[in-house]
């Protein structure tokens, strides 16, 4: 068994080192102010500007206009993008980047912990910077990311990093921001069938749910100072009732997200609904508890047989004509370097191209709580940002030349290029 443990070390060694040369360090801070002109700039709150200029010095964003009516100083490194599109570094919801690595070897999951409730789990501390697949999200525009646990009824607490960073204290941009929860889902699969039945314990799981919340709000409404014990599990919950965190309740079936929605309620709770595939059908519910959604793969199948082949395509446009707040996700971790797509697919299928771009970026920061630093290109906010030679939201378009993390000239290299340099030689050669 050590041996075998021996071998299985060295595989996982063989397979996160790539050339030296080709190992990235975080970029240094920002020293000399930056101003990008001639671009396309999308602005991310729903307009562009069109031959613009965005300067940043010292990190932070300090001209957004048109290029002729940039009036700087000389002392600006000037980035000529002429033909080219600036958009605020795209954000990924509810993944598990930092946590998973290989699939399957375990020792390299970290995103998951054993048992049902378990609210004081903090991702933050397992997230590993080092991870290979960080950079292939980067070269795509994915420039910060919430990492969240997965499991149990009760997964833990999420945080927002951004993507370049020496360790995960470096990386935290907003630390345990939310808890989430899974609800029950009504129906139940039988995988020897192959079929779907009524789930009989729904009503037990519900229950489960109120009795840990009963607990916790008894539990948080005495005074930490006057309490003789702390209960790890109970306390997790406390940011929750003081609505200084969010109740992630990730669902999809119109019904459970009516129930859950209401279920939270009666704790006062922040509310964000992740998943919502059937969110489209209950539009004026969430638009009147004002609650927003983490739309999930919308290019996927639907998820009926009497639903429209392309519903999952629709479903943005649709939240968005209703009024609803939401913002794409993928939710995995190597399958996030495709967020842009899912805002590019739902263009195609009547969603507005600037609405999509506000759908990765500032939808996303104001659902996240964080649109006051970050999510448009706005003077004053985090110069997080990059420059595509063509349209980011297609997979030909996207081509990032240059990335920006709050002011730092972050590289665009990864793994998968380097491989493709590497076996591109090799058949030269033949």
């Amino acid at each position: 068994m050590k041996r075998l443990n021996i071998i299985l070390g060295l595989l996982i060694l063989a397979q996160f080192s790539w050339a030296q040369s080709d190992i990235l360090s975080p970029a240094p801070g920002q020293d000399m102010p930056i101003v990008i002109t001639g671009a396309t700039a999308h602005l991310g709150n729903g307009t562009k500007i069109d031959n613009a200029a965005i300067a940043f010095s010292k990190g932070k964003i300090s001209f957004v206009g048109r290029a002729a009516d940039w009036s700087g100083t000389d002392d600006h490194i000037m980035i000529d993008a002429t033909g080219k599109h600036v958009y605020p570094g795209f954000i990924s919801a509810n993944t598990t980047l930092g946590l998973r690595e290989i699939d399957a070897v375990n020792a390299t999951r970290d995103e998951r912990e054993i048992g049902m409730l378990n609210p004081n789990v903090r991702s933050i501390i397992a997230y590993n910077t080092d991870s290979d697949i960080i950079p292939t999200l980067r070269s795509n525009g994915v420039l910060m990311a919430q990492v969240c646990p997965v499991g149990g009824r009760m997964s833990g607490k999420s945080s927002i990093v951004q993507l370049d960073a020496w360790n995960w204290e470096d990386a935290a941009y907003k630390t345990d921001e939310g808890q989430h929860l899974n609800w029950p889902s009504a129906f139940s699969y039988n995988w020897r069938r192959g079929t779907y039945g009524k789930n009989k314990d729904y009503n037990k799981e519900i229950k489960a749910i109120r009795e840990f919340l009963d607990d916790a709000k008894a539990y948080c409404s005495i005074s930490e100072d006057k309490l003789e014990q702390a209960n790890l599990k109970l306390e997790s919950m406390r940011m929750c009732f003081d609505k200084k965190a969010q109740l992630y309740i990730h669902v999809n079936s119109a019904k459970e997200i009516q129930e859950s929605v209401l279920f939270a309620e009666e704790y006062g709770m922040k509310i964000v609904i992740v998943g919502g595939i059937e969110a489209y059908k209950i539009t004026d519910f969430l638009v009147e508890h004002q609650v927003p959604v983490i739309l999930q793969r919308v290019t996927s199948l639907p998820n009926g047989n009497d639903v429209d082949i392309d519903m999952p395509f629709k479903k943005a446009s649709l939240l968005e004509d209703a009024g609803v707040l939401y913002c794409f996700s993928v939710g995995g971790f190597w399958r996030e370097r495709n967020l842009p797509f899912q805002a590019g697919q739902s263009v195609a299928f009547g969603l507005d191209y600037e609405a999509a771009v506000s759908g990765l970026t500032l939808k996303t920061a104001v659902i996240l709580g964080i649109d006051d630093r970050v999510g448009s290109l706005e003077r004053g906010k985090d110069a997080t940002l990059f420059i595509s030679d063509g349209d980011a939201l297609d997979y030909l378009g996207n081509k990032v030349g240059r990335i920006f993390i709050q002011g730092r000239d972050v590289s665009t290299e990864n793994k998968q290029k380097a491989l493709y340099r590497k076996y591109k030689k090799k058949y030269e050669r033949q």
